[in-house]
């Protein structure tokens, strides 16, 4: 996975990668495609190559001619991952969500007893807890 993550890292290759998710083409027209010498986008079709992210096949009768093709199974295999890395944060987040309903719940009770001191707004008392009229009290 490595070396896919490594061949996705450059824009160049990712927009070569959504070209050839349309179907397969000749390295000329990816070239011509992301505005590029036929020599450079060479260099990153190699990498994509070694990354086994595409294929180069024989284009029909001119032996010449490379049709360039996506390879499915380093994408399934990318995908796999993320999945688990999805599930991992969608767990986390969801813990974190419950944490904080159960933080907001048991506030919610803490107030309630407050009010249930007198205290008008449901908070602390603004003399810092010492309630009016109770003795040594201001």
């Amino acid at each position: 996975m490595d070396a896919t993550l490594a061949a996705l890292a450059d824009p160049t290759r990712r927009k070569v990668i959504d070209l050839l998710r349309q179907g397969p083409r000749p390295a000329g027209e990816l070239a011509q495609a992301v505005q590029m010498s036929a020599p450079a986008l060479s260099r990153h079709l190699r990498v994509l190559r070694a990354g086994g992210l595409v294929q180069a096949e024989a284009g029909g009768a001119d032996a010449r001619l490379r049709l360039y093709t996506l390879r499915q199974e380093p994408f399934t295999a990318l995908q796999a991952w993320l999945d688990q890395v999805q599930a991992f944060w969608a767990e986390q987040l969801g813990s974190f969500k419950e944490h904080v309903e159960r933080a907001h719940a048991d506030k919610g009770h803490e107030d309630k007893g407050h009010e249930d001191k007198g205290h008008e707004d449901g908070g602390p008392a603004a003399d810092g807890g010492a309630c009016a009229g109770r003795e040594g009290g201001s």
